[in-house]
């Protein structure tokens, strides 16, 4: 039996089976077993609220450029609000669940997992709140500074999350599509309202088929997916706000590195101007405070 320190026995039952692993590389996203309790979506609920109400248990050293930070004064519209595993210890201390790390780095098939970024996210239960239809795009797209094309990103809603309530939808296998719809541009960009001309004609460049998958979360279950796969999410029509974290991740190959040789533009990721420096000066993705390790367990256990 492979050893998982850290894990109870309990816990490794729940790690993904070779089946699933595979089938995470072939469609490009796994929704997991149940890997927090009630008693812990629970406490995330309560801990979003307390932030919501303007509580901080450590402020960010600074303000980086395109912080998603919502307040009161925005209305109700979606909420975003990014560094939250820095921002919140309560919130910080479940994410960082070993078991959660162990099943990304089975799924990457990797030996070492560090947060990336977290977002706290919440959509009203207004239907037509355009703010609340998140169109197709990528993560990767947005971390052009990025040198491994392993990262993935865990969704954890707080509660049952079903398409009435806008869940996650994947584009089953679009990670490994070739052809993107403009490379200065990613499928769902705020400019581009035909999202679904867009999606399709890239499925056409790839000779691939859009097969959708709107995917029903049990409360305390998640969905990990791939950098490079399409997503989005549609409308509330719940009666209740629809609660979550997209938890950013990244493996032990990852790095800055300058991406604008190849594309002729340089676009920072905000954590660019957060993180600590390498002894070259480039940005350091393995800032302990920012990017904490997640797999394996850290002997100290770990920053926030």
């Amino acid at each position: 039996m492979v050893d998982y320190p850290g894990l109870t026995a309990e816990e490794v039952e729940l790690l993904p089976s070779e089946e699933d692993v595979r089938l995470y590389s072939e469609r490009g996203w796994y929704l997991s077993e149940k890997l927090l309790s009630d008693a812990e979506t629970e406490a995330l609920t309560e801990a979003s609220e307390r932030y919501y109400a303007g509580q901080r248990g450590r402020q960010l050293p600074m303000r980086p450029d395109r912080l998603a930070d919502w307040t009161p004064a925005d209305g109700d519209v979606q909420r975003n609000n990014d560094y939250i595993h820095y921002q919140d210890e309560t919130i910080a201390g479940i994410l960082r669940k070993p078991v959660i790390g162990a099943v990304a780095a089975s799924l990457a098939q990797t030996d070492l997992i560090r947060t990336f970024q977290a977002t706290l996210i919440y959509k009203p239960p207004i239907a037509e709140e355009a703010s609340n239809i998140v169109s197709w795009h990528f993560d990767k797209y947005f971390w052009p500074t990025c040198s491994s094309g392993k990262m993935l990103t865990a969704f954890i809603p707080f509660h049952d999350c079903t398409e009435e309530s806008g869940t996650i939808t994947m584009v089953n296998g679009s990670h490994r599509w070739s052809h993107r719809h403009r490379a200065d541009r990613p499928v769902g960009d705020p400019e581009d309202l035909g999202r679904e001309y867009l999606l399709n004609g890239d499925a056409e460049k790839n000779e691939a088929v859009v097969e959708k998958v709107p995917v029903h979360i049990p409360k305390g279950h998640m969905t990990f997916h791939h950098c490079l796969l399409y997503h989005g999410s549609g409308a509330n029509r719940s009666p209740r706000p629809r609660r979550a974290i997209s938890l950013h991740l990244q493996d032990g190959t990852n790095s800055y590195r300058d991406h604008s040789l190849s594309t002729g533009r340089q676009t920072p990721y905000k954590h660019d101007s957060l993180v600590r420096r390498t002894a070259a000066g480039l940005p350091d993705y393995t800032d302990p405070e920012i990017c904490p390790v997640l797999w394996p367990v850290p002997v100290s256990g770990g920053g926030a």
